[in-house]
Protein backbone atom coordinates (compact mmCIF):
# COMPACT_ATOMS: atom_id res chain seq x y z
CA UNK A 1 0.00 0.00 0.00
CA UNK A 2 1.35 3.19 -0.99
CA UNK A 3 2.31 5.76 1.96
CA UNK A 4 -0.33 8.68 2.31
CA UNK A 5 0.90 12.22 1.28
CA UNK A 6 1.43 14.72 4.52
CA UNK A 7 -2.31 16.21 2.66
CA UNK A 8 -4.13 12.87 3.42
CA UNK A 9 -3.13 12.46 6.91
CA UNK A 10 -6.03 13.08 9.48
CA UNK A 11 -4.19 15.14 11.83
CA UNK A 12 -2.74 17.87 8.97
CA UNK A 13 -6.15 18.07 7.52
CA UNK A 14 -7.32 18.76 11.78
CA UNK A 15 -4.77 21.08 12.14
CA UNK A 16 -5.50 22.74 8.84
CA UNK A 17 -9.16 23.18 9.61
CA UNK A 18 -8.55 24.41 13.22
CA UNK A 19 -6.03 27.19 11.79
CA UNK A 20 -9.28 28.03 9.71
CA UNK A 21 -10.76 29.73 12.82
CA UNK A 22 -8.01 32.07 12.92
CA UNK A 23 -9.97 34.89 10.72
CA UNK A 24 -13.20 34.19 12.38
CA UNK A 25 -11.05 34.90 15.82
CA UNK A 26 -9.50 37.76 14.92
CA UNK A 27 -13.25 39.65 13.52
CA UNK A 28 -14.69 38.24 16.80
CA UNK A 29 -12.25 39.98 18.67
CA UNK A 30 -12.14 43.37 16.98
CA UNK A 31 -16.03 43.20 17.12
CA UNK A 32 -16.11 42.48 21.08
CA UNK A 33 -13.73 45.15 21.84
CA UNK A 34 -16.60 47.85 20.98
CA UNK A 35 -18.65 46.27 24.40
CA UNK A 36 -15.88 46.81 26.62
CA UNK A 37 -16.85 48.63 29.49
CA UNK A 38 -14.62 51.40 28.55
CA UNK A 39 -15.14 55.36 26.49
CA UNK A 40 -16.26 55.37 23.11
CA UNK A 41 -12.59 56.61 22.15
CA UNK A 42 -10.92 53.40 24.30
CA UNK A 43 -12.83 51.14 22.53
CA UNK A 44 -12.13 52.38 19.27
CA UNK A 45 -8.32 52.21 20.13
CA UNK A 46 -9.00 48.94 21.83
CA UNK A 47 -10.50 47.31 18.25
CA UNK A 48 -7.47 49.08 16.03
CA UNK A 49 -5.11 47.49 18.04
CA UNK A 50 -6.56 43.99 18.05
CA UNK A 51 -7.63 44.42 14.30
CA UNK A 52 -4.18 45.59 13.03
CA UNK A 53 -1.51 45.02 15.65
CA UNK A 54 -1.94 41.70 17.65
CA UNK A 55 -1.57 39.50 14.57
CA UNK A 56 1.74 40.81 13.61
CA UNK A 57 2.82 39.15 16.99
CA UNK A 58 2.18 35.42 16.02
CA UNK A 59 2.29 36.07 11.94
CA UNK A 60 6.17 37.65 12.52
CA UNK A 61 7.13 34.57 14.63
CA UNK A 62 5.88 32.22 12.39
CA UNK A 63 7.46 34.29 9.08
CA UNK A 64 10.69 34.07 11.35
CA UNK A 65 10.41 30.42 11.15
CA UNK A 66 10.28 30.00 7.62
CA UNK A 67 13.67 31.97 6.72
CA UNK A 68 15.31 28.57 6.31
CA UNK A 69 12.15 26.72 4.71
CA UNK A 70 12.95 25.54 1.09
CA UNK A 71 11.09 27.17 -2.11
CA UNK A 72 9.14 24.26 -2.66
CA UNK A 73 7.18 23.23 0.44
CA UNK A 74 5.54 19.83 0.59
CA UNK A 75 1.72 20.48 1.44
CA UNK A 76 0.99 19.15 4.77
CA UNK A 77 4.61 19.02 6.11
CA UNK A 78 5.51 21.19 9.19
CA UNK A 79 7.01 23.82 7.20
CA UNK A 80 3.56 24.11 5.16
CA UNK A 81 1.39 24.38 8.02
CA UNK A 82 4.29 27.06 9.77
CA UNK A 83 3.03 29.12 6.60
CA UNK A 84 -0.82 28.27 6.73
CA UNK A 85 -0.64 29.17 10.52
CA UNK A 86 1.09 32.84 9.19
CA UNK A 87 -1.56 32.83 6.63
CA UNK A 88 -4.57 32.42 8.47
CA UNK A 89 -2.89 35.49 10.82
CA UNK A 90 -3.88 37.93 7.29
CA UNK A 91 -7.29 35.81 5.75
CA UNK A 92 -9.44 39.27 7.38
CA UNK A 93 -7.37 41.67 5.24
CA UNK A 94 -7.96 39.46 1.96
CA UNK A 95 -11.35 39.51 2.70
CA UNK A 96 -12.30 42.84 3.57
CA UNK A 97 -9.20 45.11 1.38
CA UNK A 98 -10.69 48.32 2.84
CA UNK A 99 -9.06 47.59 5.62
CA UNK A 100 -5.69 47.99 4.13
CA UNK A 101 -6.78 50.91 2.15
CA UNK A 102 -7.32 52.98 5.43
CA UNK A 103 -3.82 52.39 6.14
CA UNK A 104 -2.50 53.11 2.57
CA UNK A 105 -4.60 56.72 3.02
CA UNK A 106 -1.80 57.55 6.16
CA UNK A 107 1.46 58.55 4.18
CA UNK A 108 4.11 56.11 5.33
CA UNK A 109 2.09 53.91 7.76
CA UNK A 110 1.32 50.80 5.09
CA UNK A 111 5.05 50.56 4.43
CA UNK A 112 6.06 50.43 8.44
CA UNK A 113 2.61 47.66 8.77
CA UNK A 114 4.79 45.97 6.72
CA UNK A 115 8.21 45.80 7.61
CA UNK A 116 6.22 44.74 10.91
CA UNK A 117 5.25 41.88 9.25
CA UNK A 118 8.52 41.10 8.39
CA UNK A 119 9.42 42.18 4.64
CA UNK A 120 11.75 44.46 3.61
CA UNK A 121 10.32 47.77 2.09
CA UNK A 122 12.30 50.63 1.15
CA UNK A 123 11.85 55.01 1.31
CA UNK A 124 8.85 56.61 -0.39
CA UNK A 125 7.19 53.44 -2.20
CA UNK A 126 3.65 54.37 -3.42
CA UNK A 127 1.03 52.03 -2.94
CA UNK A 128 -1.61 52.65 -5.55
CA UNK A 129 -5.41 51.76 -4.80
CA UNK A 130 -6.07 48.33 -4.97
CA UNK A 131 -2.88 47.01 -4.11
CA UNK A 132 -3.10 43.07 -3.65
CA UNK A 133 -0.60 41.43 -1.31
CA UNK A 134 -1.17 37.60 -0.45
CA UNK A 135 1.88 37.37 1.75
CA UNK A 136 2.67 40.51 4.07
CA UNK A 137 6.01 38.98 5.23
CA UNK A 138 7.56 38.24 1.96
CA UNK A 139 8.37 41.21 0.16
CA UNK A 140 11.55 42.81 -0.89
CA UNK A 141 11.07 46.42 -2.21
CA UNK A 142 13.83 48.88 -2.56
CA UNK A 143 13.37 52.81 -2.35
CA UNK A 144 11.16 54.85 -4.62
CA UNK A 145 9.14 52.00 -6.23
CA UNK A 146 6.00 52.97 -7.88
CA UNK A 147 3.33 50.09 -7.45
CA UNK A 148 0.14 50.92 -10.12
CA UNK A 149 -3.24 50.26 -9.82
CA UNK A 150 -4.55 46.78 -9.05
CA UNK A 151 -0.78 45.09 -8.91
CA UNK A 152 -0.86 41.59 -7.51
CA UNK A 153 1.91 40.29 -5.23
CA UNK A 154 1.79 36.84 -4.51
CA UNK A 155 4.99 35.75 -2.83
CA UNK A 156 2.88 31.65 -2.41
CA UNK A 157 1.79 29.83 -5.14
CA UNK A 158 0.53 26.39 -4.90
CA UNK A 159 1.37 23.78 -7.86
CA UNK A 160 1.00 19.56 -8.68
CA UNK A 161 4.62 18.47 -9.53
CA UNK A 162 3.95 14.77 -8.95
CA UNK A 163 2.77 15.74 -5.02
CA UNK A 164 0.84 19.26 -4.41
CA UNK A 165 3.61 21.86 -3.67
CA UNK A 166 3.92 25.35 -2.01
CA UNK A 167 6.20 27.29 -4.00
CA UNK A 168 7.16 30.37 -1.52
CA UNK A 169 9.54 32.77 -1.93
CA UNK A 170 9.93 36.62 -1.09
CA UNK A 171 9.06 38.90 -4.49
CA UNK A 172 11.64 41.24 -4.98
CA UNK A 173 11.25 44.63 -6.60
CA UNK A 174 14.30 46.88 -7.25
CA UNK A 175 15.03 50.66 -6.67
CA UNK A 176 13.04 53.20 -8.23
CA UNK A 177 10.99 50.41 -10.34
CA UNK A 178 7.69 51.28 -11.75
CA UNK A 179 5.10 48.29 -11.74
CA UNK A 180 2.69 48.99 -14.58
CA UNK A 181 -1.67 48.89 -13.27
CA UNK A 182 -3.22 45.41 -12.71
CA UNK A 183 0.12 43.33 -13.37
CA UNK A 184 0.85 40.32 -11.03
CA UNK A 185 4.05 38.98 -9.52
CA UNK A 186 4.42 35.18 -8.55
CA UNK A 187 6.61 33.93 -5.77
CA UNK A 188 10.42 34.37 -6.28
CA UNK A 189 9.73 36.98 -9.00
CA UNK A 190 12.59 39.82 -9.28
CA UNK A 191 12.81 43.07 -11.15
CA UNK A 192 15.55 44.90 -11.59
CA UNK A 193 16.74 48.41 -10.42
CA UNK A 194 15.06 50.93 -12.49
CA UNK A 195 12.34 48.69 -14.35
CA UNK A 196 9.14 49.66 -15.81
CA UNK A 197 7.08 46.76 -16.40
CA UNK A 198 4.14 47.41 -18.65
CA UNK A 199 0.25 46.55 -16.97
CA UNK A 200 -1.16 43.19 -17.19
CA UNK A 201 1.87 41.70 -16.56
CA UNK A 202 1.67 38.27 -15.49
CA UNK A 203 5.28 37.05 -14.09
CA UNK A 204 5.70 33.69 -13.76
CA UNK A 205 7.25 32.15 -10.69
CA UNK A 206 10.96 32.48 -9.99
CA UNK A 207 11.02 34.99 -13.24
CA UNK A 208 13.74 38.10 -13.36
CA UNK A 209 12.78 41.10 -15.51
CA UNK A 210 14.99 43.34 -16.88
CA UNK A 211 14.86 46.12 -19.47
CA UNK A 212 11.12 45.17 -20.46
CA UNK A 213 12.44 41.09 -20.82
CA UNK A 214 12.21 38.02 -18.91
CA UNK A 215 15.71 37.01 -18.56
CA UNK A 216 16.31 33.38 -20.22
CA UNK A 217 18.25 31.83 -17.27
CA UNK A 218 14.30 32.21 -15.44
CA UNK A 219 12.70 28.44 -14.69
Amino acid sequence: MPERSFADRKGVQLAMLLLNTVPLLHAAGTIACFFAPVSWPARIGLAAVTLYILPLVPGRLLRESLRKAPAEIIVGSPDFLRWWACFQCQVLFLRFPSLEEVLRSIPGIYSLWLRLWGSRIGKLTYWAPRTFILDRGFLDIGDHVILGAGVRLNPHVMERDGAPVLKLAPVKIGHRALIGGYSMLAAGTEIADDEATRAFLISPPFSRWKDGKRLRDSP
